[in-house]
């Protein structure tokens, strides 16, 4: 791909003009990190990515993005990993209903790229000049806005509070007799959108709850419009990072209650167990694909404070041994472990036989290739799921269920998570 810059000074709204004219192609992804002070090895590159094509993937589908990974070594793709590839992991199964069945895997090839730096736009590119002059139209067009709010109806709670915590206090059962030590479990939620705008709704959800690796993935008619603060897995230089997330206590009304609260997260026994259980299983994960001794506890019990909660984060770093593919680094580490539980294939079992919906794409993953050997992809969560061709919405919010877990308080951080979606569809 070629570049050319273009200076963006003289154009304010520059941002909700791209935007807006990226929707007009049938593949779009969006990247829009926020709150990335300090984070630690940075958040997505901030860009916008459209195409025309997307790859054709077959079963087994790591399989067929490795060939054609390997085929196309200078491609860059964007897309997304369902949840539910973990079937073709290990022996598992998903047999629960679900209102979203999208495919499994889903990558496109971008015909444009626009990146920042400074007070200048970056188009990337075959032909740059052609895209120039339609991106400083759209850049000069005064940008109509859609104030209109969509229609939600038959909103649909798949678990209520009792069913919520006669399932926790199975799972603590569970957990008792030694049967897992940790399970993330979920929480689905479905209804009809009628005149939802996808580009209005994430730039709404950005607004109420900014994050890292926040993203807006359109593929056809389907839409996944993410404030994901966690990052599954990293590739860059050779090195792996993975963070995941474990531990949230809700932002307080006061500054000085705002501290009580981190200081009570950093100082949980609770917490700490839970993420302590997910560094070891990630360190494991990570193993699979890192030469001897490489892999190292980065940081451990990081508090870091997001519009809506502040979240305890370790990071985990590894480098890659040479014979392993990127794409298998991906493979070895799926599904991640903060959305599964320990060990992992035993609580994935458990995830399909208490929770009542599949989970399709949430707590699968968005992100991108930058070429075969770098790549960048979140944790599906905190995020709306969208069928502009059915009308059908989702979304799902979970917690982390540990001996030591109170149900009631499980449940108020299942409905803490998805305060920030519900206020952006005007639920609330």
């Amino acid at each position: 791909m070629e570049s050319i810059k273009i200076e963006i000074s003289q154009f304010p709204n520059y941002w909700e003009s791209l935007i807006d004219w990226s929707n007009q192609f049938p593949y779009v992804a969006i990247f829009h990190p926020q709150q990335v002070e300090q984070y630690p090895f940075g958040a997505f590159l901030k860009c916008i990515a459209v195409g025309n094509e997307k790859i054709k993937l077959s079963t087994p589908y790591f399989q067929s993005l490795k060939t054609y990974v390997k085929e196309n070594p200078d491609k860059k793709l964007f897309g997304y990993l369902g949840y539910d590839l973990k079937n073709e992991l290990e022996k598992l199964k998903s047999e629960n209903l679900s209102v979203i069945n999208w495919e499994p895997m889903n990558f496109f090839i971008p015909d444009c790229i626009i990146s920042f730096e400074g007070n200048h736009l970056i188009i990337q590119s075959e032909n740059p000049e052609l895209f120039q002059n339609k991106i400083r139209h759209a850049l000069s067009k005064s940008i109509a806005k859609n104030i209109a709010k969509a229609s939600i109806r038959n909103l649909k709670v798949w678990t209520n509070k009792a069913e919520y915590i006669d399932t926790v206090n199975k799972l603590r059962n569970h957990i008792e007799e030694g049967d897992i030590y940790e399970i993330n479990y979920c929480i689905n939620y479905s209804a009809k959108a009628k005149n939802l705008n996808p580009i209005q709704v994430f730039q709404e959800l950005c607004n109420n709850s900014p994050a890292p690796f926040a993203s807006f993935l359109k593929m056809g008619k389907q839409y996944i419009i993410s404030a994901s603060p966690e990052r599954f897995i990293k590739l860059k230089d050779n090195k792996i990072i993975s963070q995941p997330i474990k531990g949230t206590a809700s932002r307080g009304i006061t500054d000085l209650e705002d501290e009580e609260n981190k200081k009570q997260l950093s100082e949980s026994e609770k917490e700490r167990a839970e993420n302590m259980m997910i560094v070891d299983l990630v360190r494991n994960d990570l193993a699979k694909s890192a030469k001897s001794g490489s892999v190292k506890v980065e940081e451990i019990f990081g508090i870091y404070s997001f519009e809506q909660v502040h979240q305890m984060i370790s990071t985990i770093s590894a480098n890659k041994r040479h014979e392993i593919h990127s794409v298998d680094t991906i493979k070895n580490a799926f599904p991640m472990g903060s959305m599964t539980g320990a060990p992992k294939i035993r609580a994935m079992k458990l995830i399909e036989e208490y929770e009542n919906s599949k989970r399709n794409v949430f707590s699968g993953s968005i992100g991108y290739f930058n070429g075969e050997n770098e790549f960048d992809f979140n944790v599906l969560i905190r995020s709306i799921y969208f069928d502009e061709e059915t009308n059908d919405l989702n979304y799902q919010v979970g917690s982390a269920i540990t001996y030591d877990s109170d149900a009631e308080a499980e449940y108020q951080e299942c409905l803490l998570k998805a305060k920030a979606i519900e206020k952006t569809l005007g639920i609330l």
